[in-house]
Parts: C-alpha cells; sequence; structure tokens
C-alpha cells in the first residue's frame, strides 16, 4: 500500500507520528507536507496530495491542519476525490463504507494524537460497501 499525506505548521507533529506508525506497518509513504511549524499555506501541500490520489500514484491520502476544513476543501477540488473530515471513529468508517472516500483530512487542533493515529487504521482498513452506495458515487463527479 501507498499513502501520500500532506499538512500545514498545524499537522506538521501529528503528520510526523502517522508517517512512523505508517512505515512501521510496512506502508510506504509519500510526504507532501510541511516538517516545519512555522506558518504555511495549507494548499501547496495539499494539491500534490491530491494530484497523488487522482493519478493513482498512491492508494490513499491523508491531509492534516487545523480545523481540517481548509484541507478537505482544496482536496475536494480535485476530481475523483472524495476528502472526508473526520473527527471520530465512527465517521471515519462511514467515510469509507458509505462514500468511498480516498482522502482523509483530520483537524489536529480538535482530536489527540491517539485519535487520529486510531482514525488512520479505520480509514485504511475499512471497505467500501458498494451496492446502493455506488450509484451514489457514480452522480459525484461534475460534468
Amino acid at each position: 500500500m501507498k499513502i501520500a499525506i500532506g499538512n500545514d505548521h498545524a499537522g506538521t507533529e501529528y503528520k510526523k507520528i502517522i508517517v512512523e506508525k505508517l512505515q512501521e506497518k510496512q506502508i510506504e509513504v509519500k510526504n507532501y507536507g510541511t516538517d516545519e511549524n512555522e506558518s504555511v499555506d495549507y494548499p501547496d501541500f495539499i494539491h500534490p496530495v491530491a494530484n497523488a490520489v487522482e493519478k493513482k500514484e498512491v492508494d490513499f491520502g491523508i491531509v492534516i491542519c487545523g480545523s481540517g476544513n481548509g484541507a478537505s476543501m482544496t482536496a475536494n477540488k480535485h476530481q475523483g476525490i472524495r476528502c472526508a473530515l473526520c473527527w471520530n471513529e465512527e465517521i471515519t468508517a462511514l467515510a469509507r463504507q458509505h462514500n468511498n472516500a480516498n482522502i482523509l483530512s483530520l483537524p489536529a487542533r480538535f482530536i489527540s494524537i491517539e485519535q487520529a493515529k486510531k482514525m488512520v487504521d479505520i480509514f485504511l482498513e475499512t471497505k467500501f460497501d458498494g451496492g446502493r452506495h455506488e450509484k451514489r458515487i457514480e452522480k459525484m463527479p461534475c460534468a
């Protein structure tokens, strides 16, 4: 499995811990995020993640900013991206099961690192249910 990850300054510490966790599981990680804590503009680090997912260079993406909103909004500007802003385990599972989300957006200022790590596991391990949800996914792209 390959994962693209991107973050702004608010997500740097979370990103470092998540990358380490993924690498321990032998998951290849492409790091597009900042490694610094100085203020940066999140789109500069989120667009490359969305591009990698869109081009199928990676299996999934993870984006992290303070609220998770800016990162999610940026990623969702790309066709074929279904980025889900998640703040608990149930929402994370449903994002995969019902929406076939391919990028997880984490709000670093509103969840603990332990929550974030658990949500990453759930996101990567949960399968899309398909069935009745498939036709809804097919209606998402804009003409």
